[in-house]
């Protein structure tokens, strides 16, 4: 009977995936490095970190039955503690999305859907939601890439080479904060947060504290069903 009722989850959790199909280009930078040795990360820790902004480029999908084809959003958030500090707990973190001017009402709701998903708790607590234009390109060259939303928030990166290793023993410290298909960690040659709504501003630059990739909502949800078992 368990496997049973194990089998009808997975089906309906592959239904869902089927409806809510999403893919594209993903950004991501933090006010402390992610792409460090521990000793550096150690010094951050409690001192930086607390902030991140977020980017999603739609190549194709569909989001709550709604398309978002085309489309991107962008997210910024301030936290109580370091990201990915296991030690701290960051939440409750505040936040503000900013969607796609060229969203229609019902894009937007999905898109704001869509980017809550993605961050679970880092977006539980919204500020506000901006509409304003939002672009996000990335090269073909390794972690080079950029992003602009509006008057809000940008980013600018670099890929990392041998010049950005400072003590030798630099790791990917941090991981994405939220579920990504592919990334590499770069070097944010800006990392700007302009808004009003989180109490402070940041421009930041030449940090190793950025990542740049690919998401695919039914790549990364494919592998829950992978951990369900039916039991004896």
């Amino acid at each position: 009977m368990k496997y049973l009722v194990s089998l009808a989850l997975a089906g309906l959790f592959v239904v869902s995936v089927a409806q809510a199909q999403v893919r594209g280009a993903y950004m991501e930078t933090r006010t402390a490095d992610v792409y460090t040795g521990q000793c550096f990360a150690n010094g951050e820790v409690n001192l930086a970190g607390n902030e991140a902004i977020m980017a999603w480029q739609i190549a194709r999908g569909t989001w709550q039955g709604v398309s978002l084809d085309g489309l991107s959003a962008a997210a910024v958030v301030r936290a109580k503690a370091t990201l990915g500090d296991p030690y701290a707990d960051p939440y409750p973190a505040r936040s503000v999305i900013v969607v796609d001017d060229r969203a229609t009402a019902a894009q937007q709701k999905a898109l704001v859907a869509f980017v809550q998903h993605q961050g679970g708790p880092l977006f539980a607590n919204v500020e506000r939601v901006e509409r304003q234009p939002v672009v996000l390109e990335v090269s073909n060259v390794k972690g080079r890439a950029r992003m602009q939303a509006g008057t809000v928030a940008s980013i600018e990166t670099r890929g990392v080479s041998s010049r950005d290793h400072v003590c030798g023993n630099e790791v990917t410290f941090y991981q994405p904060l939220t579920p990504v298909d592919h990334a590499v960690p770069a070097v944010a040659l800006t990392d700007s947060y302009q808004g009003s709504q989180l109490g402070e501003t940041w421009e930041l630059h030449g940090k190793r504290s950025a990542f740049v990739g690919t998401f695919d909502t039914a790549r990364t949800a494919a592998e829950v069903p992978q951990h369900m078992h039916h039991g004896d």
